[in-house]
């Protein structure tokens, strides 16, 4: 956790005085994420995982496909660089880097893709089911989970679960790349996705949903909100969006017949 936040002394101010105290911060951190010796983008970050978020924003960008592409995967963190290498040239610079946009929220996040290629995916098909008992005891875990967050109030949280447990937790400043890093840490360890859930902290817009659907997940669970293209995408892939996961209620979006109770 030591390379995630930094002690700084800052003036406390209250009704009855100020005094000097020692607090943390979460840290920001640059990476530049390099493929085949082609800059593609640099977000900021949380210093931790670097490998994973590569791999996972390559991958959910639909720049990865499989694990077996990948020559090798190199971190500086001196420089602030992750190079992806891959055993055979890719051809699709230009196209992808036309399409890059901005993505909403936390900082500056990017995406090589826009809601409108939803339109060539298949519906996700899945039995799987949760009860609205599971998903509020699956958001009370992953709140308890988040240690950096109780320490800081500075960063996000995604987690890949079962309808039980959580399986593989990730924390980071942006929403998006805590969701990278899930996708990234499954695909260098076959951690199998389809037919689980994704639960996160952040507002579920069009690229979450998106990033998601790619790993033909049915279920995506958030303690925040979803916006309506979020809400619309959810709907025509055929994905449960459950939001305000809190206390004991949720708000259930689409296809709410994967709830069971």
């Amino acid at each position: 956790m030591d390379s995630e936040i930094e002690k700084i002394n800052i003036l406390r101010l209250t009704e009855e005085g100020r005094e000097s105290i020692e607090d943390v911060v979460v840290r920001e951190f640059p990476i530049t994420i390099v493929l085949n010796n082609e800059e593609l983008v640099t977000m900021l970050c949380s210093p931790k995982n670097l490998d994973h978020l590569a791999v996972g924003f390559l991958f959910s960008e639909g720049l990865l496909e499989s694990k077996d592409e990948i020559k090798n995967v190199l971190v500086d963190e001196n420089r602030g660089i992750v190079r992806v290498n891959t055993k055979e040239d890719k051809d699709f610079y230009n196209e992808f880097l036309f399409k890059r946009m901005i993505t909403s929220g936390c900082g500056r996040g990017a995406s090589f893709y826009h809601a409108a290629d939803a339109e060539n995916r298949e519906q996700i098909e899945s039995d799987t089911k949760i009860s609205t008992g599971q998903v509020l005891t699956l958001m009370k875990d992953f709140q308890q989970k988040s240690e950096i967050f109780r320490e800081t109030g500075g960063v996000h949280s995604g987690a890949l679960c079962d309808t039980n447990n959580i399986l593989v937790f990730m924390e980071d400043i942006g929403r998006h790349n805590a969701i990278d890093k899930i996708f990234g840490k499954c695909m260098m360890e076959n951690i199998p996705t389809e037919g689980r859930i994704v639960v996160t902290s952040g507002r579920v817009s069009s690229e979450i949903l998106l990033k998601v659907s790619r790993r033909n997940i049915p279920i995506i669970i958030s303690k925040s909100a979803p916006t309506n293209l979020g809400v619309r995408l959810a709907n025509e892939l055929g994905m449960t969006l459950l939001g305000f996961a809190r206390g004991k209620r949720v708000n259930a979006y689409t296809n709410d017949w994967r709830i069971t109770d």
